[in-house]
């Protein structure tokens, strides 16, 4: 008891003086624990935010409780070198020892803190979590026009969705009025009623999986079944999840079964709700059960007034013009697509055009055609009539058979007019490439096309499409049918006899043999595994000129492709493709793709087709033998795409006999200008190889990439990604204009930007580095060049560089 009370109390003190060496070790042995746990913490937070996810908020306050407490210590054994080093002539002063005890018990307290946040950071289940993004279009405020004639229906709409005992709302109104636009404000305005608000775009042949996709995408939901009734059950345990939900189905054609997509029935859910768009009241009323529908109107004509003279910059101050403006906006029927797209056309003009467009306007419809009117069609058609040259003319109307859905392919655009010769003074693919992103870009502007989710991709309103097929089915003799919408009878032999084009989807049955001669564009789709072309198809339509098949069957070529000497254009995309050895024949033959297609070897006969501008084998992934010589012998090529295919290149110069394509071939194709390859393995890469000719690319060097790897988020036209074990041997000195560039690993630099281009990088805009221990530095500032050396960079992503020093040893 005596020692208990007395002797204990007495030496607790001592202990902090006698630990007072072992109390320091182990502050510092912990906090570098600490260190090492928080960099693993650290290195999940940032690859969670690369992906787009949110970090746990408890994980950013142990990030910084981390950060404090590491100071904290560090500021303990500061302070207690610099009393050491005040003290060192007074050892056994009563002060001295006085300041070892505090010292060392803050030492021992920091410690228990610092074991403290370092099992707190065991205990963390997750580090971040995924969130889903807004809509784009709930965040802008672009496309609508707060007309007082549609203020009421708004509100009206908006009530009946707030009905509980209405679950499906339809909006209904001829092509053009506005439907979209009105669903899109509304989804806007009930942002407050409802949890989730999701909009999705229909077709006239509406793809199940896509639709489901589209609302998965939307909610976050990833899918692990790959049948569409799996996905049904999936979406709809997901959908019931949402207390209250909104779905906009817009543009819908026909019956949609809702229960095959997954979306719930309102006795198994009252809170999803669902708004509609069509053409058709019937499709509302008959086929959906939709119970309150809201007809649309054109506009009245104060509102139409109003858009069409601010759309088409009109002041008051010219009375000469505002009298005719008046009478073509009154022409345009109230139909805002009609009054935008002629506003556009005539913005600008002198008023002799202005008089000759309502002329124009006021003629009866040569077309009439189901839910657009004759005054929708002759404003559309004088906005055709008012594009500038042909080659814009031929380019809508080529837009017009390509949309099948709502988003297409500027690449595609490219490949179609160039095997129709539709672009004038063009002499090389770089050139054709530009002049169609400048009719893209007037075709906006005159809103006959729409802009999309990116460059690559245009959009076009249906109307507009609608107008762009009548025309060029009465003008040109171009038809563009949908199987399973309006069956296409083979036996039409006048219309075959004069047809220059045709595009058809979802086709079922095809005759032995299609009598076209006059036919110079043809594309078929289908999603029926079982249809065969038969192996005469092709003799009757020696003229063609651009062939694209999708999703066929083709492991057996008909023979009669042969006889299409005079084609420019051939895709077979998405086929299942086995001997080709039949498009040796093809001797005209400029563009080529096979894009995700499934084929294991080119054929050999590739080699004959000299002529060949552009090669795709994209996402061709099981394609694993290029025969030796073939693309040397493609001397006048201009665009190669290699992206997710062929990586078995072989070593040219060896004893043994190559039986496989070698990267030095490539040296052999002096006009090229586009390339997106993989190289596996560097030491097979030769210097010369690549060249500042390159215009676009995407090069990935090394082993560890992945298909998502290809898809940069940024748009970029020059891409290279380095990932390698052994020195980088000068690729990034040869290429002209980085604009995205990653380096992992890429041993024995020390300096980015000197060691690997002295010259720096005056048009890169995202440089990753990560995964190396050898970077000490991105910029030298020792270098002359290390102050203009990123000037235009908009984003750096650093992580896994455990010795660098600094960004830059200066100023950047």
């Amino acid at each position: 008891m005596v020692a208990k009370y007395l002797v204990s109390p007495v030496a607790r003190p001592f202990r902090y003086l006698w630990k007072y060496k072992s109390n320091f070790e182990k502050l510092e042995n912990e906090v570098k624990k600490l260190e090492g746990r928080r960099d693993t913490v650290q290195h999940s937070v940032e690859d969670a935010r690369r992906k787009g996810e949110e970090i746990e908020k408890h994980v950013d306050s142990w990030l910084d409780s981390v950060k404090n407490i590491i100071d904290e210590a560090s500021e303990v054994v500061d302070d207690n070198h610099q009393q050491a080093n005040m003290q060192c002539f007074k050892v056994f002063s009563c002060s001295y020892l006085k300041k070892r005890h505090q010292h060392s018990k803050k030492a021992a307290g920091k410690s228990k803190d610092v074991v403290r946040l370092e099992q707190e950071a065991g205990e963390f289940k997750k580090i971040s979590y995924r969130t889903i993004p807004e809509e784009t279009w709930l965040q802008s405020s672009k496309g609508y026009e707060a007309f007082e004639s549609r203020e009421s229906i708004m509100k009206n709409i908006i009530d009946a969705l707030c009905n509980p005992d209405v679950n499906m709302v339809g909006i209904y109104g001829m092509g053009g009025v506005g439907k979209t636009t009105l669903a899109k404000e509304v989804g806007k305005q009930a942002v407050k009623l409802f949890n989730e608000i999701v909009f999705a775009e229909m077709s006239d042949s509406p793809d199940i999986k896509k639709i489901q996709g589209e609302i998965a995408d939307k909610l976050g939901l990833e899918f692990r079944e790959e049948t569409e009734s799996g996905r049904a059950r999936r979406l709809c345990e997901r959908l019931k999840k949402e207390e209250k939900i909104l779905l906009i189905l817009d543009n819908i054609w026909g019956s949609i079964d809702l229960e095959k997509i997954g979306i719930p029935s309102c006795d198994n859910h009252k809170g999803c709700k669902l708004l509609l768009t069509t053409r058709s009241r019937d499709v509302l009323t008959n086929k959906m059960d939709s119970q309150i529908n809201f007809y649309i109107e054109v506009l009245n004509e104060d509102d139409a007034w109003k858009l069409f003279k601010r759309t088409a910059g009109i002041c008051s101050e010219l009375p000469d013009m505002q009298s005719v403006a008046l009478e073509v906006a009154k022409a345009c029927a109230g139909v805002p697509i009609a009054i935008v797209t002629v506003a556009k056309a005539l913005k600008g003009k002198g008023v002799s055009e202005w008089n000759k467009a309502l002329r124009e306007l006021r003629r009866p419809s040569p077309e009439s055609f189901e839910g657009v009117t004759s005054e929708v069609y002759l404003s559309l058609q004088l906005s055709y009539n008012n594009l500038e040259t042909e080659e814009l003319k031929s380019t809508f109307l080529l837009c017009g058979r390509m949309v099948c859905i709502y988003n297409v392919s500027v690449q595609d655009l490219l490949r179609y007019g160039m095997g129709l010769g539709l672009f004038t003074r063009i002499e090389t693919m770089e050139e054709a490439l530009d002049n169609v992103d400048a009719l893209v870009s007037k075709l906006k502007a005159s809103s006959l096309l729409l802009d999309s989710s990116n460059s690559k991709i245009f959009a076009m309103h249906d109307v507009v499409r609608d107008v762009a097929r009548s025309i060029a089915s009465r003008d040109h003799h171009m038809f563009t049918l949908t199987d399973d919408v309006t069956p296409w009878n083979w036996a039409y032999e006048d219309k075959l006899k004069n047809c220059t084009a045709i595009s058809l989807h979802n086709i079922t049955k095809l005759p032995k043999n299609l009598v076209c001669p006059q036919l110079k564009f043809f594309y078929m789709k289908t999603d029926d595994s079982f249809l065969r072309i038969p192996d005469n198809f092709f003799t009757g339509m020696l003229r063609l000129q651009v062939l694209h098949l999708t999703r066929l069957n083709l492991c057996s070529l008909p023979t009669s492709l042969s006889q299409l000497v005079n084609l420019q254009t051939l895709c077979l995309e998405k086929c299942e493709l086995g001997d080709i050895v039949v498009i040796g024949d093809l001797k005209k033959l400029e563009i080529l793709s096979l894009r995700h297609s499934n084929i294991k070897k080119l054929s050999r006969e590739t080699r004959q087709l000299t002529r060949l501008r552009l090669l795709d084998l994209s996402e061709c992934s099981k394609l694993s033998v290029i025969p030796p010589d073939v693309l040397s012998s493609l001397t006048k090529l201009e665009a190669l795409y290699m992206g997710c295919s062929f990586i078995q290149w072989e070593v040219e110069g060896s004893n043994i006999e190559r039986s496989n394509a070698s990267l030095d071939e490539l040296k052999h194709l002096c006009h090229l200008t586009t390339l997106e390859i993989q190289i596996p393995d560097v030491k097979k890469y030769s210097k010369g190889l690549l060249t500042p000719k390159l215009e676009r690319y995407k090069i990935l060097i090394g082993h560890q990439w992945y298909q998502h790897d290809w898809n940069s988020q940024y748009e970029t036209s020059r891409m290279l990604k380095l990932n390698l074990n052994s020195e980088e041997d000068g690729v990034i000195s040869q290429l002209k204009g980085i604009r995205e560039l990653e380096l992992c690993e890429v041993p024995g630099v020390r300096n980015v930007l000197y060691d690997l281009d002295g010259k720096g990088f005056p048009e890169l805009k995202h440089l990753c580095v990560k995964d190396n221990s050898h970077f000490s530095c991105i910029v030298d500032s020792k270098q002359s060049v290390s102050c203009g050396a990123l000037p235009i960079l908009e984003l750096m992503f650093l992580s896994h560089l455990i010795n660098l020093e600094k960004i830059c040893n200066d100023s950047l």
